[in-house]
């Protein structure tokens, strides 16, 4: 007797699905197998009048999206940062990552690369268009991370290639090329890319730095995912950004002001309110030059601490110690008490303050003040946080997660020397330096320096739920959907709906993970 011929449908049974909200619920999954697509079963049903061939009981576990992990330096031995002069090279690089990295749950990742020579963001940028290999992971398109950061707040980024945007977009456009910066789907469309690929960029710069501010809104107009990070912002500017288009903060808590009560900087942005004064409303215009230049002498009057001899280790643990309040604060207060009159709001032109309001004697009644601070909507970014246990202490994780748990994305931030069969110990780096690899952290050999992160996303997933004690489908939410909708993609990616690519993760109810499927055929199972 003939073997029945498959269908190509197959049913997941026996398993619970993380819904959008964070919560599980127990129902079967069907997919394409062909088509690599998650199907509406009982349409799927109706019109066809079959059920599926292939039926996978799994055993009461979880079953995920794909983890998306939207920052990430490289891994396996591979620097998304590194070209070397051979474009095959650089693309066999990416398909290692891609192929490996499955292993971990993510189906989906954004390479990151830090601040470059100017010359080679046009070849960079051009090789890191989406692409899916066979039988691995989806590389998404590309996360440029700098050269427009605050130099105080570098990082790992090289100090002689941070550079400000003097004609706003143009300068963009002049160092990643125009060709990268077009409107999203011609940007889709043209080279090679398959038809239906999901494409997406990420600019992380900061607002304050000269022409940065002017080209957010341009940047986030062409479908370009725009990143607060690597900054001294104050409360006003990182609003005023948010309301022209940024989008999301790179790395919470890291390469940013701390958290001060008068000024919350960007870090407070996660408890912004949804409503601003009207006084906000105009459109923001870019800081005068006397901002800048109080911003820059109040730079160089810092006791800056002097750095170790072997400096741009970490990406964002390797910072310059700055105090809590920011100098941009002080240098707006400064400039604003010399040159406006006494009683008159010190908010920046076009900046997203809520105007101070006098007690008594004022003209204005209880029902004219609620019509003022209800009148514009204020919608709070998403932020990107490194769950390692060492970038940001679990109290701060927590902390955060409270304030904003809609927003909140799971990342790696990892380097090249990720690899989750890498056993502790001294391992190879590059240019003749080598590194102590102990747990999730790295050191630079013979020092106490932090040499960046090796974590892996569903180590994080793990973790989140051990630091802030929400639910596994919680935890599953930040690292699938929420960064899937931070990058407009929630139709295609990070979900289970009908019609979304079939990238799945099983993972037992700890979150470690079982199996990994890449649009509908599994990559990956844990031996």
């Amino acid at each position: 007797m003939a073997a029945p011929t498959s269908n190509d449908l197959i049913c997941f049974t026996n398993c619970f699905l993380p819904q959008e909200d964070g919560s599980l619920i127990e129902k079967d999954l069907w997919i394409d197998e062909r088509r690599g697509v998650i199907l509406d079963a009982q349409r799927t049903f109706f019109l066809r009048k079959e059920r599926p061939s292939t039926i996978i009981d799994l055993g009461g576990n979880v079953l995920s999206p794909g983890f998306i992990d939207i920052q990430i330096n490289g891994g396996f031995g591979f620097d998304f940062s590194v070209y070397e002069g051979d474009d095959q090279t650089y693309r066999d690089g990416l398909k290692l990552v891609a192929e490996k990295i499955v292993e971990t749950g993510v189906t989906a990742l954004v390479p990151t690369i830090i601040t470059q020579e100017t010359t080679l963001y046009p070849k960079l940028l051009d090789l890191l268009r989406p692409w899916s290999p066979p039988h691995a992971a989806h590389l998404l398109g590309w996360h440029a991370e700098g050269p427009f950061l605050q130099m105080s707040k570098r990082g790992a980024h090289s100090p002689a290639l941070i550079i400000s945007a003097s004609e706003g977009f143009k300068t963009f456009e002049s160092i990643y090329s125009p060709e990268n910066l077009v409107d999203a789907e011609d940007w889709l469309m043209s080279g090679d890319t398959v038809h239906n690929t999901v494409g997406v960029r990420i600019i992380t710069a900061a607002p304050e730095v000269e022409g940065v501010m002017e080209a957010i809104n341009e940047a986030s107009k062409r479908g370009i995912c725009f990143n607060i990070g690597h900054s001294m912002a104050t409360t006003d500017i990182a609003t005023a950004a948010v309301r022209n288009g940024a989008r999301c903060i790179t790395h919470l808590f890291n390469a940013m002001p701390q958290l001060h009560h008068r000024d919350p900087s960007i870090i407070g942005l996660l408890g912004a309110s949804p409503y601003l004064s009207p006084s906000s409303s105009s459109t923001f215009l870019p800081f005068p030059s006397a901002i800048i230049s109080a911003l820059n002498a109040s730079m160089h009057s810092l006791p800056i601490t002097k750095e170790p001899s072997i400096d741009h280790i970490s990406e964002a643990l390797d910072e310059i110690k700055t105090p809590p309040q920011t100098p941009m604060l002080l240098a707006e207060q400064a400039l604003r008490k010399a040159l406006l009159p006494t009683g008159k709001s010190t908010a920046s032109p076009g900046s997203a303050a809520i105007t101070a309001i006098p007690l008594g004697g004022g003209q204005s009644s209880e029902s004219k003040l609620k019509k003022d601070l209800t009148t514009i909507p204020f919608d709070r970014p998403f932020y990107e946080i490194i769950v390692d246990g060492i970038h940001s202490h679990p109290n701060s994780v927590r902390l955060a997660y409270s304030a904003h748990p809609d927003g909140c994305i799971l990342i790696t931030d990892a380097m090249k020397i990720l690899d989750p069969h890498l056993k502790d110990g001294v391992h190879d780096w590059r240019d003749g330096r080598r590194l102590y690899k102990e747990g999730d952290a790295l050191y630079v050999e013979g020092t106490t320096t932090l040499a960046g992160s090796v974590v892996t996303l569903d180590k994080c997933v793990r973790n989140f739920v051990r630091y802030t004690g929400c639910s596994i489908g919680q935890a599953i939410k930040c690292a699938t959907y929420n960064p899937a909708k931070c990058l407009n993609i929630e139709d295609k990616k990070g979900t289970l709906r009908a019609g979304a690519d079939a990238d799945l993760a099983v993972l037992d109810h700890q979150g470690n993970v079982l199996s990994t499927w890449v649009k509908g055929k599994m990559v990956w199972a844990r031996k």
